[in-house]
């Protein structure tokens, strides 16, 4: 089958799912007549059934701290200098060996006090939208190595590439979650005809005809600067936001961030998850906001940014989560 056969498809396909089917995936389910939404759900369980802290490393100039299962270890010159046990060490003892070694941040103390309860997902938390979120990382000490431990999901980008994509450094995550909603919009456009192709795929042949490879490009970041993206689905926007937001070291950035891929079931979207530590008043805070690059693209797409504002921030009653991967 060639594109503009598959085309045909989407043209009888489209009448076929009609009005109501649209209606289905992407108004009702909020909370409105049925369902639920981000403002509305408990997210610490949904945050905790993936959100974890291991396999952890980084580089302090002289020294580098690494984290696996219950071991902490500080090495110099790749040559270990300290070995730390999470379960049987304190916060104190901890403390005393970052003193020994003037490192800086005391991140042996932090991840020693902080790591169990990542993973057993004992914190608060805080979600706003994404200004106040990063108006809160101002004001709070966060704990930059904590928030290195739980990141999982690509964390492998090249600095340099997305720096080349957005045109500054991403090392300010507040100016890179702007940053990407402009270059998306500069260098590509929401995939829509990949979209109405899955439509009519699943919808109206169920499965019986494959339609979405007929309108697949690359999607890394070199490919959509340099015009061989053709559209970006929301799995690819999602992903390349989170790449652009871990690209450096949460230690190295302004303020730590954790980026997450959240999975809406329901709708058939996703859209991204940005998550930070702190404490107060002796208690782990994750705060959390959500971004979605898929409405920011398509509402510039279709020109209406005047009616619905930009539509960065998701943290609203039009999102809903069912799973959150980190």
């Amino acid at each position: 089958m060639e594109r503009r056969q598959a085309l045909k498809y989407i043209g009888g396909g489209l009448l076929a799912v009609g009005t109501g089917r649209a209606a289905h995936n992407t108004v009702i389910g909020y909370g409105r007549i049925t369902g639920t939404n981000l403002t509305e759900q408990d997210l610490r369980p949904l945050i905790a059934e993936r959100l974890g802290a291991d396999d952890y490393r980084a580089d302090l100039g002289e020294y580098a701290i690494s984290l696996s299962g219950d071991e902490l270890a500080l090495s110099a010159s790749g040559e270990r200098v300290e070995t730390l046990s999470l379960s049987d060490t304190t916060p104190a003892e901890a403390a005393a060996v970052d003193a020994e070694y003037d490192l800086p941040g005391s991140p042996l103390e932090e991840l020693v006090r902080d790591v169990e309860t990542i993973r057993a997902g004992e914190y608060v938390v805080e979600p706003s939208g994404y200004e106040a979120f990063f108006d809160r990382l101002r004001e709070v000490d966060t704990r930059a190595h904590s928030v290195g431990a739980s990141r999982n999901l690509w964390t492998d980008a090249d600095p340099e590439v997305v720096e080349e994509f957005l045109g500054s450094p991403p090392t300010d995550p507040e100016r890179v979650v702007v940053e990407l909603m402009t270059a998306f919009r500069e260098y590509s456009n929401y995939d829509v005809p990949r979209y109405l192709a899955g439509a009519v795929e699943d919808n109206v042949l169920m499965s019986q005809v494959e339609l979405r490879e007929y309108f697949e490009s690359p999607t890394d970041f070199g490919a959509i600067a340099d015009g061989e993206n053709t559209g970006l689905f929301c799995t690819e926007l999602t992903r390349r936001s989170a790449e652009a937001l871990q690209a450096v070291p949460a230690h190295a950035a302004t303020e730590p961030v954790v980026a997450g891929y959240v999975r809406n079931a329901r709708h058939k979207h996703v859209y991204t998850a940005i998550a930070s530590l702190y404490r107060r008043d002796g208690k782990l805070v994750l705060p959390i906001t959500f971004v979605d690059y898929t409405d920011t693209t398509m509402y510039d797409d279709f020109r209406v940014t005047r009616l619905t504002g930009e539509g960065l921030d998701a943290y609203d009653t039009g999102h809903r989560a069912t799973e959150m991967f980190w």
